[in-house]
């Protein structure tokens, strides 16, 4: 890890720019390891082809879409519309990080890195959508043009040391919702396609978790407090999408993304890992915020739990109600 020099100044004066600065060698450590392990692979092979056929337009022959010619549940078919509208706005996730990261050096060839493979789960979703017939391409189409014609701006574009402590949830998040999205999808091939997707994402909450990590040793508090707004002002970075609070609803009924996932399977491994609540030597702005996270997480957990009792008495009403 690149210790402070000289000039970057003591832990005390700390700034986006040093820290930038001082965690290069860590970026360069961390992208070599990922390119090590990561591997390429074709998303025209997770699209089931055979399936396809022509949508009205241009052909004589196209067929009208309609939902039954799909095998995808519901719940299937409204989470992968928000992970594939979320993936869309790839531009604009790029435009942040390159600005907070910069083009140059490890960081840029991470940023590129990063968005090529990202990209890449657009691609394979809408083609695994269109060929399967588990959307109205029409209406995806119009939600598409909805959100990125809105762009996005990240609530962490401010501060590269924010951004990075979001995405290293975020990451995991994606991570979750996508093999959840699998799970609930009704359709095998849908799973496999998702489950590599997921693949990926892990990979990329590992860099950016063991960058946060480095970001701790080098400057504490500053951490620590980056960790405490991130972590009470949580939003998926689909949250500007048209529907998105419906939906959201829908997904957390349908087990693919809700408190107690977000609390259980996002959250707390992340903290785990990171050794966050046992971290020591903090400032008074560090300890503050080293409490109040221990607060929220309280809270968070008290909400999942208020959630996860609504959620078994909907399902004990609906198997009632299958049982008559």
């Amino acid at each position: 890890m690149t210790i402070a020099s000289p000039h970057l100044g003591s832990p005390a004066v700390w700034t986006d720019a040093k820290l930038l600065y001082a965690l290069e060698e860590v970026v360069e450590t961390e992208l070599n390891r990922h390119l090590k392990v990561t591997k390429d692979w074709m998303p025209h092979e997770y699209v089931p082809w055979s399936d396809g056929r022509n949508f009205p337009g241009l052909f004589e022959d196209g067929e009208a879409w309609e939902k039954g010619q799909s095998k995808v549940t519901e719940i299937g078919r409204i989470a992968l519309v928000v992970n594939l509208l979320t993936e869309d706005n790839l531009p604009s996730y790029h435009h942040e990080i390159a600005s907070l990261f910069g083009r140059d050096g490890a960081w840029g060839t991470w940023v590129h890195r990063w968005t090529a493979e990202e990209g890449r789960h657009g691609i394979v979703m809408r083609d695994y959508l269109l060929a399967s017939r588990a959307v109205d391409p029409d209406k995806l189409e119009q939600f598409r043009m909805s959100h990125m014609s809105e762009g996005f701006e990240s609530d962490n574009r401010h501060s590269m040391l924010h951004s990075v402590a979001y995405v290293a949830f975020q990451e995991l998040a994606t991570r979750v919702s996508h093999r959840n999205t699998g799970h609930q999808s009704g359709d095998p091939v849908c799973d496999r396609m998702l489950a590599r997707i997921a693949t990926d994402e892990n990979l990329h909450m590992v860099f950016y978790r063991n960058l946060l990590k480095a970001a701790f040793e080098l400057a504490p508090d500053m951490t620590m407090q980056a960790v405490r707004d991130v972590l009470v002002n949580f939003r998926m970075p689909g949250h500007g999408m048209p529907g998105f609070e419906r939906f959201a609803a829908q997904m957390a009924i349908g087990e693919v993304y809700n408190l107690r996932i977000h609390h259980d399977d996002v959250i707390q491994p992340v903290l785990r890992f990171l050794k966050v609540m046992e971290i020591d030597g903090l400032g008074p702005e560090g300890l503050k915020a080293q409490e109040e996270i221990g607060l929220y997480m309280g809270g968070l957990d008290a909400e999942a739990l208020k959630f996860d009792e609504k959620l078994a008495a909907r399902k004990a009403r609906m198997a009632a109600r299958a049982a008559g």
